[in-house]
């Protein structure tokens, strides 16, 4: 199994200071909040969960396969996602999760691609997509990890953390294919645990350059050794609360 950067010792992502967070921020992150408690309860209504209603018209879920074939995509925004499992021995308690990516059409202005070590430009400008963050599912459908991947994971272009961090504002999927509720929530799990990704984001780029200083012969962006590069458990739950709590002492409702 691929190393994890962070398994000795992993930096603890948990701990955001929400003081430090802007009140419009706050404001942003419960209305996403309250957005993702609603597909799941809209889904759970009918017995159903997050990952059940992606691939409910899957016949046979097969490892490594994307879903939904072709993957999901907003022309409007450029973002993009899809699910996929591995094998399970590797990634209990994990049944599976999503990948999310913003093209280049959808990226703020004056982002650019990092120039590493083997960058090359896709043929299609808007190829050069940016990977944001996986979304760890368990059996049950429930998110239980963020965590960010070394380029060769997804294949995508490399953007150094600041230029990523400026993207996140930028992913929505605002349509109803294959799945509104889905859409809606993975939509509102950027936005919810915005600081959690954003830190991540940073310690992805710390990681990437401890591997390169301790194999300066390797080409770190394509060491399969190397494939998650930070993580973090999450609780929608506990997320929630302490937005509100922080909103709460400033007076805001």
């Amino acid at each position: 199994m691929p190393e994890n950067a962070l398994a000795a010792n992993p930096p603890d992502f948990t701990n955001v200071d929400f003081s430090k967070i802007s009140t419009d921020r706050l404001k942003i992150m419960q209305r996403a909040g309250e957005d993702v408690v609603e597909c799941h309860r809209v889904l759970a209504v009918t017995g159903d969960n997050i990952v059940g209603e992606l691939i409910r018209d899957v016949e046979t879920f097969f490892e490594w396969d994307h879903y939904p074939d072709g993957d999901v995509y907003d022309p409007v925004t450029h973002s993009q996602f899809y699910y996929h499992a591995h094998p399970q021995e590797t990634r209990k308690p994990e049944h599976g999760h999503f990948h999310t990516f913003l093209r280049p059409d959808g990226m703020p202005k004056g982002v650019r691609p990092a120039m590493v070590d083997g960058f090359k430009m896709p043929e299609n400008p808007d190829d050069a997509l940016s990977h944001l963050v996986g979304i760890s599912m368990d059996k049950y459908g429930v998110p239980i990890r963020l965590f960010t991947t070394n380029r060769w994971v997804t294949g995508e272009v490399w953007y150094d953390a600041d230029n990523v961090r400026r993207m996140l504002d930028s992913f929505l999927i605002d349509h109803t294919r294959p799945s509104w509720a889905v859409n809606r929530w993975i939509s509102g799990m950027i936005s919810l645990f915005r600081p959690q990704i954003a830190a991540l984001v940073d310690a992805r780029d710390v990681a990437i350059l401890a591997w390169k200083k301790k194999y300066p012969d390797r080409n770190v962006f394509d060491d399969e050794e190397l494939e998650i590069t930070s993580q973090v458990e999450i609780d929608i739950d506990a997320q929630i609360a302490a937005v509100n709590a922080a909103l709460t002492e400033r007076g805001e409702p």
